[in-house]
């Protein structure tokens, strides 16, 4: 049954061989994100040759499960023409490559005969799932986990379907 998620740097201090992570929306409204979405509203990017400037602690989480041997691969599923978000989130998409994360992009118009779960999601190890619920404005409202083996199945499954047909992405163009 969904349970109360742990706080997610556990989840991934817990996984030992995959992470994958699917998301489905054109906009999140994270707060914490905010001061970034606004620095490259006006014009800033993420300069490759300064790592210490990206996106902490994330990247390095991500690099640190990395280094353990944990596959990590996020596959987000956009609108064409992309959202102002979209293109935020593309613009910075190095910096998660360059840290060890897997990164494709599939067209939602090429998704519509993927059965997919309702809420964007984590899977980890394939043994666990963390579902995390937004907003229709995309305002972050909370998570659960959930290991039934059966919902496990479905979003194991429904991210291959979508990695299989993403595009990686340094070949996918905005």
């Amino acid at each position: 049954m969904p349970q109360t998620a742990p706080p997610f740097a556990e989840l991934l201090a817990n996984c030992q061989r995959s992470a994958v992570h699917l998301e489905m929306r054109d906009f999140y409204d994270d707060p914490d994100e905010a001061p970034r979405v606004a620095a490259w509203k006006a014009g800033h990017r993420p300069d490759p040759n300064d790592r210490a400037s990206w996106w902490r602690p994330w990247l390095d989480m991500v690099a640190e499960v990395v280094s353990r041997g944990v596959v990590m691969r996020r596959a987000r599923i956009v609108s064409e023409p992309v959202s102002e978000y979209t293109r935020y989130l593309y613009d910075g998409t190095f910096t998660n490559v360059a840290a060890g994360e897997q990164i494709r992009w599939l067209p939602r118009r090429n998704a519509s005969d993927i059965a997919l779960p309702g809420n964007d999601y984590w899977c980890f190890d394939d043994q666990l799932v963390r579902f995390g619920y937004f907003s229709g404005e995309g305002a972050y409202l909370g998570d659960e986990v959930d290991d039934r083996p059966e919902v496990v199945k479905l979003c194991a499954s429904a991210f291959e379907a979508v990695w299989d047909r993403a595009i990686p992405h340094d070949r996918y163009k905005i």
